[in-house]
């Protein structure tokens, strides 16, 4: 069973993939995964470069303060990025998820929504929290302003919209609530296996 995590920036979805792996869970980082490729596939080098010009890469690594500026705030090239990547770290995850043994593997991916990829999954978990803690996370993680947050978070599709389209909610505020509701629905997901 292929089970997606998602979840807006600064919701936590990252500390709950932390938790299912403690449980043994196989979990997979997109993101991770995608900056992987980005660097390592020339062929994914080529159409970025395409896309983005030489600057996308600086010595063969990722110019990723480059890349961010120019995709948020465009989603024509947000969309045409995602076209790009997406496929790559598709085609990756299967095969990565086929030679684990659980009965089930969580993927864990920003914007599930957005890339109307939630058909893909068996089951969806959507990470929220409250827009002000986001914010304070994320200002506090990546010293990014409230301005730069607030204009990421307005590139994904808002919590109610989402929502509607998952199969299980998870509201991280308080670390160890969070942790239990992970325990609690890995027992579920387990069950429904």
């Amino acid at each position: 069973m292929i089970v997606g995590l998602t979840g807006g920036i600064g919701s936590g979805k990252s500390t709950v993939a932390k938790f299912f792996k403690a449980l043994g869970v196989p979990v997979y980082d997109s993101d991770v995964q995608a900056k992987r490729i980005m660097k390592s596939s020339k062929k994914i080098r080529k159409k970025i470069i395409a896309l983005l010009g030489e600057e996308a890469y600086e010595d063969k690594s990722l110019n990723r303060a480059y890349i961010a500026k120019s995709v948020f705030g465009n989603k024509e090239l947000l969309e045409e990025l995602s076209g790009i990547v997406h496929p790559a770290v598709r085609k990756h995850f299967l095969k990565w998820s086929q030679k684990q043994d659980y009965p089930y593997v969580v993927q864990e991916t920003a914007l599930l929504f957005e890339n109307k990829s939630n058909h893909l999954y068996d089951k969806v978990i959507l990470v929220t929290a409250p827009q002000k803690l986001r914010i304070a996370r994320v200002m506090s993680r990546d010293k990014s302003t409230q301005e730069q947050v607030l204009a990421r978070i307005e590139n994904q599709l808002a919590d109610t919209d989402k929502i509607e389209l998952s199969d299980y909610i998870i509201e991280n505020i308080d670390l160890k609530e969070t942790k239990d509701k992970v325990i609690k629905l890995n027992k579920a997901l387990l069950e429904y296996c």
